[in-house]
């Protein structure tokens, strides 16, 4: 696995130019989001060497048409060829290869891999991650106010939070909980589990808390692969974080 992901990221590097667009073709999807032959590519690439690896696992990837096969297959591969395809377009490095394989709905190993920032996160359930060989321990804060949070902007709700460097992937941001370079990482909107499920682990191996907005843990593989919202954070943070988005969590997921 964590060759094939190695392999991955050394592919979409071959077409990835810093500060500049990169050498492949780029379109619209039908939600307007951006996607390019290179998100193909790495697709592919990961379907042939993951599926020669567990031949029975089912397969849920951002780039390839859905089966509702998996529903029934206990092994799944979820997968985001590039999580954070924006930051690739500009030519920033806020980009991964993202891999879980999920058993029984829950990720039990997960490699991430973000070439552009030489960084390799590797996680197995109850066995701890490491990021280029060290482990990690994810942040250990205990007081909300003062929270560093990924965000290119804070809402006035939020004042007494610390705004860092926010990278277009989401996964990414996760990991910078886990490396304790952030202690609280939310969304309110749906997300899918391909952009969170090797993520999830990376961070939860280090100690940290993965949840929807609400709280609810996370459940993969279902019907619709989706859930509302996403807090990742430091256990000691977390009722706190839940407190602060329930209001605003109802609201947009009624939107």
């Amino acid at each position: 696995m964590v060759a094939a992901v190695e392999e991955a990221g050394v592919l979409a590097m071959t077409r990835w130019r810093a500060g500049a667009t990169p050498d492949t073709r780029i379109w619209a999807k039908s939600n307007d989001t951006p996607v390019s032959e290179i998100d193909m590519e790495v697709d592919v690439l990961l379907k042939e060497r993951l599926t020669k690896i567990l031949p029975d696992a089912a397969w849920l990837s951002e780039e390839t048409v859905d089966n509702a096969a998996r529903l029934d297959a206990r092994l799944l591969w979820l997968v985001d060829p590039i999580d954070g395809t924006r930051d690739y377009i500009r030519g920033r490095d806020g980009w991964c290869v993202s891999v879980a394989l999920v058993a029984d709905g829950q990720p039990i190993f997960a490699i991430m891999a973000a070439p552009a920032q030489q960084k390799l996160w590797v996680a197995a359930r109850g066995e701890g991650v490491t990021c280029n060989g060290d482990r990690l321990t994810s942040s250990a804060r205990q007081d909300f106010a003062g929270a560093r949070v990924p965000a290119d902007e804070l809402p006035k709700i939020d004042h007494d939070l610390v705004r860092v460097t926010k990278p277009n992937s989401i996964a990414m941001r996760m990991t910078m909980v886990a490396c304790d370079r952030a202690d609280l990482v939310a969304t309110l909107h749906w997300g899918h589990e391909w952009d969170v499920a090797a993520a999830h682990l990376v961070a939860q191996e280090a100690g940290a808390v993965v949840t929807d907005a609400f709280g609810h843990p996370l459940i993969y593989n279902k019907r619709d692969p989706r859930d509302f919202g996403l807090i990742c954070c430091a256990p000691g943070i977390h009722t706190a974080a839940v407190g602060r988005l329930e209001d605003r969590a109802r609201k947009f997921r009624i939107a």
